[in-house]
């Protein structure tokens, strides 16, 4: 596989052979293997073994690679998650860690179980029926938000804070330290973006439970798969590692990645939300405001996180265009409201 950000690595299949070897056993033998594509941060492959179980590797940046600061630990950061969804929520389907090792010439990585499915995004390009899933994930969703963490934001040394205004506004400070180191132009000024989020910090003070969240269930990482009955049902969330502690709503962004969530009240993942939710989900104008500002924040990591990716504006116009006329949207919408 040749890498195609600067945060993954070239890997052959000899090389995969030798890590799962390292990870679950030396007599483990690889039938086949091949890399799984679709995000731009880890290096992903698939392996079939000799005992016809069906796991995924996960290859961290090599060591010193430049990274956004809330990135750092990441590997790690996914097996304290999936180990945590399965001892706290097990309902909800996470990939079992076989693994999670390090090594002098290949650094940290992560050995899991392979989940059975088909991402969302390869279901929306084949035209079926992706309702019973999406109300599935809202039902997940709503199930992980009833673990509470000690603290808000992400765990370990990464921007967090004992309220979640606090822990909000140091992972947008943390992003905008991100986007000084990387010279990326931004369509907000830090002066503004404070100013911002001071004006709505009431409604960021409202949330006083640490709610666990995945943060990044885009459809990527949602997978589904048919029942008996033909039903295409929810088989797996996986890409754990950006996981944090805070408002809910922040869950309720990624999943309807591009749109406005609150502007959608039937949707089948609020639907399975609220049938399992242990509070009534709310969509007044506290929410509204708080969802335009995690919307601001995902549309301002995107932006960030593009150079660490190796997508400039020249070699992806479309992206960094689209990204600064959202974050527009929500800026107007914020100041006005």
């Amino acid at each position: 596989m040749t890498a195609t950000s600067p945060t993954q690595r070239s890997l052959r299949r000899d090389e995969v052979a030798y890590l799962l070897r390292a990870s679950l056993g030396p007599h483990v033998q690889v039938r086949d293997s091949g890399p799984l594509d679709g995000g731009g941060y880890a290096t992903v492959w698939w392996a079939l073994l000799d005992d016809d179980r069906r796991v995924v590797l996960k290859l961290a940046p090599p060591t010193g690679t430049p990274l956004l600061r809330y990135e750092r630990g990441l590997c790690a950061a996914e097996a304290r998650y999936f180990h945590l969804v399965a001892e706290r929520a097990p309902q909800v389907p996470v990939p079992e860690v076989l693994h999670h090792g390090t090594d002098p010439a290949y650094g940290e990585w992560l050995v899991t179980a392979m989940l059975p499915g088909r991402s969302l995004v390869d279901l929306a390009e084949s035209g079926v029926d992706d309702g019973p899933a999406r109300y599935d994930l809202g039902v997940a969703l709503a199930t992980l938000h009833q673990v509470t963490g000690e603290r808000f934001g992400y765990d370990d040394d990464r921007p967090g804070g004992s309220t979640w205004r606090a822990a909000f506004t140091a992972m947008l400070d943390a992003l905008l330290a991100d986007a000084t180191d990387w010279n990326v132009r931004l369509p907000v000024t830090p002066a503004r973006l404070h100013a911002l989020v001071q004006r709505h910090a009431s409604v960021l003070d409202e949330v006083h439970r640490p709610a666990l969240l995945h943060f990044d269930c885009w459809d990527g990482n949602v997978l589904a798969a048919p029942d008996p009955d033909g039903r295409w049902r929810l088989r797996g969330l996986v890409d754990g590692e950006r996981f944090l502690y805070g408002d809910p709503l922040l869950d309720l962004v990624s999943p309807r990645l591009f749109r406005r969530v609150e502007e959608e009240p039937e949707h089948p993942l609020l639907r399975g939300y609220r049938a399992t939710a242990a509070e009534p989900l709310l969509l007044d104008a506290s929410a509204r405001r708080r969802l335009g500002l995690y919307r601001l924040h995902l549309y301002l990591l995107m932006t960030v996180e593009m150079p660490s990716r190796g997508m400039t504006v020249r070699t992806h116009p479309g992206r960094h265009a689209r990204l600064a006329g959202l974050l527009d949207e929500e800026i107007a919408a914020l100041a006005s409201g």
